[in-house]
């Protein structure tokens, strides 16, 4: 059902079945996918694709312009993913031309009130953000991550997947998968061991990212020493590859 008081651009594409509250506002080249719930007082900017059976609640701001000083009104898009929810407040920008153009938000995940996701951002599949959750620009997010509550991430930092970020944290520097970091400025707590039992991470696959975490992390090495003594002594799982391929990859340096 469409209230009657909303507003919609004839350029949106709105699918069957979508349910769009009473005074929010869809923009022009919108796409709105099956089964999506938009409530009330809701604005989605244009050039937004929303995919299927999402819910998005009263008072989102949606594919709004960067807040960026370089952007000058280029065509830039925002896409957000399938089965997702957006609760109250939550603002995301769309991209910039110098960011690739797009931010993106996986399938799957969970935007609580208050939670800002700026330009260029790229948010993986089933993420969690907590209230007061910040992304500045440019910035990964891998896929299972959890964004603890007034969490500030500072622009171009990774977070890779299954970390968990602990509550009122500053992140400065690139945060590791699996791990657990918290702290202004966030440093590393081991990892996140919690959830990755919740996940189901088989008991050798959990041993032998302790043993890589330990290696690169609590005996002192420098950073590629440590990590050629854990290609050479650590099973190599996909999990442990990808551990040691996001450390190698840093840009920004790591959180330790």
């Amino acid at each position: 059902m469409i209230h009657p008081t909303a507003i919609i651009d004839k350029d949106a594409d709105i699918a069957p079945g979508v349910e769009i509250g009473a005074y929010s506002c869809i923009g022009d080249h919108v796409s709105i996918g099956e089964g999506t719930v938009i409530g009330s007082n809701v604005v989605i900017r244009p050039y937004t694709t929303i995919g299927k059976d999402c819910r998005i609640f009263q008072f989102a701001s949606i594919g709004e312009i960067p807040q960026s000083l370089k952007f000058e009104g280029e065509l830039t898009h925002l896409e957000i993913g399938d089965r997702c929810t957006i609760r109250e407040f939550v603002t995301i920008n769309r991209g910039t031309s110098e960011g690739g153009g797009l931010t993106r938000i996986g399938d799957d995940c969970l935007l609580m009130a208050y939670t800002h996701v700026a330009h260029d951002c790229i948010v993986g599949k089933k993420v969690i953000f907590s209230n007061n959750a910040t992304l500045a620009g440019h910035i990964v997010v891998g896929d299972y991550a959890t964004i603890g509550g007034l969490v500030a991430i500072h622009q171009f930092v990774k977070i890779g997947d299954y970390a968990f970020i602990g509550g009122k944290s500053a992140v400065v520097k690139d945060v590791p998968p699996y791990v657990i970091a918290a702290g202004d400025r966030a440093r590393l707590y081991g990892l996140n061991v919690v959830g990755l039992k919740r996940h189901n991470f088989p008991p050798n696959v959990m041993a032998a990212l302790k043993k890589a975490y330990r290696i690169v992390f609590r005996i002192g090495l420098t950073l590629n020493e440590a990590v050629e003594r854990a290609y050479a002594e650590v099973e190599q799982t996909p999990e442990v590859k990808n551990f040691l391929e996001f450390i190698t990859a840093s840009g920004r340096g790591l959180t330790r």
